[in-house]
């Protein structure tokens, strides 16, 4: 029973894993260059069908700017937010605290301009 389960969790790892490359518009090549491993060994990561060594994972987490948490499924809320959304929050959360509150304007500004009617 267990290995079933390990074999949903590693499926379940190698699609989040696809997801972020695919979403960052990066080709299996340059992924498994930057681990330096075989592409052969990314898509059997991918696929579920290959172990993720653990500092494999802290290195494609650093290089799609996903926790090891998200991609792993442990972050139930980053899990149920959109790829998009969880993107945007990591790279405001590199933004100063001034530039962050600009951008809360702005998200401000965009939802009220959304809203036919109103203003």
């Amino acid at each position: 029973m267990s290995e079933i389960n390990d074999e949903a969790a590693r499926k379940s790892l190698g699609e989040r894993l696809r997801e972020a490359r695919e979403y960052l518009g990066l080709k299996q090549d340059e992924v498994a260059a930057f681990l330096k491993i075989p592409r052969t060994a990314l898509t059997g990561i991918e696929s579920g069908q290959r172990k993720v060594e653990a500092l494999e994972l802290t290195r494609l987490a650093r290089l799609y700017r996903q926790s090891v948490g998200y991609l792993t499924g442990e972050e139930e809320q980053a899990r149920d937010l959109p790829a998009d959304v969880v993107h945007l929050a990591r790279q405001v959360a590199d933004l100063s605290q001034d530039d962050r509150l600009e951008l809360a304007k702005f998200a401000d500004y965009l939802r009220m301009r959304a809203k036919p009617g109103e203003g």
